[in-house]
C-alpha cells in the first residue's frame, strides 16, 4: 500500500498518480497546472485543514507556495505541521485498517525549510551567533560567470521572487540581512526536526518502528549566503549535496554509523527494494547500497554524478542570469573527495574537497591537473555511455 503526503511538482499535483494509493496534495496552487479539467477545482487537503484551523486561504489565482510561504501561520497550521499530522495519523491507523495485510510506503515531501526564508519559529536562533563558513558572502570569483553573476545579483539587493517574507524583508546587501535569512532558514529545518518527531513517536507508539526503513533526505539545499548566492540552481555542495540517512532497525544492533564517502540518490530505489527482499528490475538505474549498510563493501571508488539541464523555470534576476542558468552542466564527484564541473558554454571548474571543502579555489585551468582533469572527464563520458546522455562535453 503506497501513501503520498506533501509536495509533488511534477505534474497533476492534486491527483492521485504513479501507484499511490493515498494522495494527500498541499498546493491548491497547482490546480491551475492540472491536464485533466475535471480536476481543476478539487481542493487540496491542506487548503481543508487551513480552513478548519480558521485560516482563509486566498484564491487560486494567487500563487498559493507564495502565500503559505509568507502568512502569519503558527506551527500547527503550516505545511509542515500538517505533514506532521496527517502522516503520524496514517500511521496510527494503518495497523487496524482495510489494508493492514499489506505493508506500505509512505512519502512525505515537506515544503520547508524553502524561500522566503520565514515561518513561526524566526526568533529561534540568533542571526549573530549562526555559524558561517569561510565562503559566506565571497563572491566567486574564479568559478564560472553563471555563479558570478547569481553572486553580484543577491549581494547587490536582489532577492527572492516570492516577495517580501512575512513583512520581514531580508537585505542581501550587508551581512546582518544575510545572516538574518540564514538564521530563519534554519528556524525552518527545526520545523520540519519537530514534525519529523511527530511522526517517529506515531511509529513507535503504533509498534511499527521496529520493522520500519526509514530514509531522509532532500532533492536539493540552499546557498543561504554561501558564495554570495540563495537558493538551489548550482552545483555548489551546499546546493547539490543533500543528507542521506538511513534507519534500517535489524542492521548495526540500533548503533548509528556514519558510512564515509558519496552516494547518488539514483541508488535509493534499488536499494529500498533490495532491503524490501523486492526484485530489482533490469531497467532500474543505480545500484543497491546493502553491501555497505552491511559493511561489506566501502564508497572509497564510488563515483557521483551531478547533472543540470538548463531548465529555468521563472526569472531569476536579469536576462543574462536567465540566459547562463540555461546552459546545461555535468559533473562528478570522485571517490578521492575531487569534483569536476563541466558546461560547454560556461567556465568549467575543479576543486580539491579534501583541502578545499568550501570550493574557493577553482583549479580548472591550473597545468598541473590537466591529467586529473583529463581522466575524470573520460568518466564522465563514459557515465554518459550508460545512460543514454548526449550533452556535448568541452574539449579538455
Amino acid at each position: 500500500y503506497n501513501a503520498h503526503m506533501g509536495k509533488w511538482h511534477l505534474g497533476d499535483d492534486m491527483v492521485a498518480q504513479h501507484g499511490f494509493d493515498t494522495w494527500e496534495a498541499v498546493e491548491d496552487f497547482q490546480r491551475v497546472r492540472i491536464t485533466r479539467k475535471e480536476y481543476r477545482y478539487q481542493e487540496a487537503p491542506y487548503n481543508k485543514w487551513l480552513r478548519d484551523h480558521g485560516v482563509e486561504p486566498p484564491s487560486m489565482k494567487i500563487s498559493y507556495e507564495g502565500w503559505v510561504g509568507v502568512a502569519d501561520l503558527t506551527e500547527e497550521q503550516t505545511q509542515a505541521g500538517f505533514l506532521g499530522h496527517t502522516a503520524s495519523k496514517f500511521i496510527r491507523e494503518f495497523p487496524d485498517g482495510d489494508h493492514a495485510h499489506k505493508p506500505w510506503m509512505l512519502y512525505v515531501n515537506f515544503f520547508e525549510p524553502h524561500p522566503p526564508y520565514t515561518g513561526p519559529l524566526n526568533g529561534l536562533y540568533d542571526p549573530d551567533e549562526i555559524e558561517v563558513g569561510p565562503g559566506f558572502r565571497t563572491r566567486p570569483d574564479s568559478g564560472s560567470l553563471v555563479n558570478r553573476l547569481r553572486s553580484d545579483y543577491y549581494m547587490g539587493g536582489g532577492n527572492n521572487p516570492l516577495g517580501e517574507a512575512g513583512g520581514d524583508h531580508h537585505d542581501t546587501t550587508t551581512e546582518e540581512g544575510f545572516r538574518k535569512l540564514r538564521a530563519q532558514y534554519f528556524a525552518n529545518v527545526t520545523l520540519v526536526d519537530n514534525q519529523l518527531g511527530v511522526i517517529f513517536k506515531a511509529l513507535e507508539e503504533s509498534g511499527q518502528a521496529d520493522n520500519t526503513i526509514i530514509i531522509f533526505t532532500s532533492e536539493h539545499g540552499e546557498m543561504a549566503g554561501d558564495h554570495g548566492m540563495l537558493e538551489k540552481r548550482s552545483l555548489y555542495e551546499e546546493a547539490s549535496n543533500v543528507p542521506f540517512l538511513m534507519y534500517v532497525p535489524w542492521m548495526n544492533n540500533g548503533e548509528q554509523t556514519r558510512v564515509p564517502g558519496s552516494v547518488g540518490q539514483v541508488d535509493l530505489v534499488p536499494t529500498l527494494l533490495d532491503l524490501s527482499g523486492s526484485q530489482i528490475p533490469d531497467h532500474v538505474e543505480g545500484k543497491s547500497l546493502t553491501p555497505v549498510l552491511r559493511g561489506e563493501k566501502d564508497l572509497s571508488d564510488n563515483d557521483v554524478f551531478i547533472q543540470w539541464n538548463g531548465m529555468g523555470d521563472r526569472n531569476l534576476g536579469s536576462p543574462e542570469i536567465n540566459r547562463m542558468v540555461s546552459v546545461p552542466w555535468r559533473g562528478v564527484v570522485t571517490g578521492d573527495r575531487w569534483k569536476l564541473n563541466l558546461s560547454p558554454g560556461d567556465k568549467c571548474e575543479l576543486y580539491d574537497l579534501n583541502t578545499d571543502p568550501h570550493e574557493l579555489t577553482n583549479l580548472f585551468d591550473e597545468p598541473e591537473h590537466s591529467d586529473r582533469i583529463r581522466d575524470m572527464a573520460a568518466r564522465i563520458r563514459i557515465w554518459q555511455d550508460e545512460t543514454g546522455d548526449d550533452m556535448p562535453l568541452p574539449a579538455v
